[in-house]
C-alpha cells in the first residue's frame, strides 16, 4: 500500500528555471549560473540534515533537478545548528560565512515557499535551532540547554 505523495497544494509547482530566477532575484545575484551554484550548494547541504518522511515530502514540493540535488546526498549522523550548517557550506565552497549566509537565504526562502508553511514547520520542528531564521521564519522554540 502506497501513502499518497503530501505535496503542498496551496504552493503552485515551480520548474528549475523559474526557481533560478526566483533565487537569482532573491539573492541579487548578476548572473543565472551564480544563482545556480548556490541552489546546488544549498540544497545539497540541506540533503546532509533532513531524513525520512520530512526529505520525501520536501524533494516532491521542488523541481525534479533541485530535488536530485537534495536526495543524492546521503544524510549525516550529527545534525549541525543553523549557524553549523552555515559553517559547514563556507567551508566547502571557501566561501566566507557572510557570502554562506546571504547563499543560504536566498535559497532557503524560495525553498519555504515550495514546501509551504506545514512541511517547513514539520522540518523546522526536527532540525537543531537556528534554521528557522535560514528559511526566512521566527525562531518560536526555546533552544535546548547544553549537555
Amino acid at each position: 500500500m502506497y501513502d499518497q505523495p503530501r505535496a503542498n497544494p496551496s504552493v503552485t509547482a515551480m520548474t528549475f528555471d523559474q526557481m533560478l530566477e526566483r533565487v537569482r532575484y532573491e539573492g541579487a545575484y548578476p548572473t543565472r549560473e551564480r544563482a545556480e551554484e548556490a541552489v546546488r550548494t544549498v540544497l545539497a547541504s540541506l540533503g546532509r540534515q533532513v531524513t525520512g518522511d520530512d526529505r520525501v515530502d520536501l524533494a516532491q514540493c521542488l523541481p525534479v533537478e533541485a530535488a536530485l540535488t537534495l536526495t543524492a546526498q546521503i544524510p549525516e549522523a550529527d545534525q549541525l545548528t543553523g549557524w553549523g550548517f552555515v559553517k559547514d557550506i563556507a567551508s566547502r565552497t571557501g566561501a566566507t560565512p557572510a557570502v554562506a549566509r546571504w547563499d543560504t537565504g536566498a535559497v532557503l526562502a524560495v525553498v519555504a515557499r515550495l514546501a509551504g508553511p506545514d512541511l517547513l514547520a514539520r522540518i523546522l520542528h526536527r532540525l537543531p535551532g537556528g534554521y528557522a531564521l535560514l528559511f526566512g521564519q521566527a525562531e518560536l522554540r526555546q533552544p535546548q540547554p547544553a549537555a
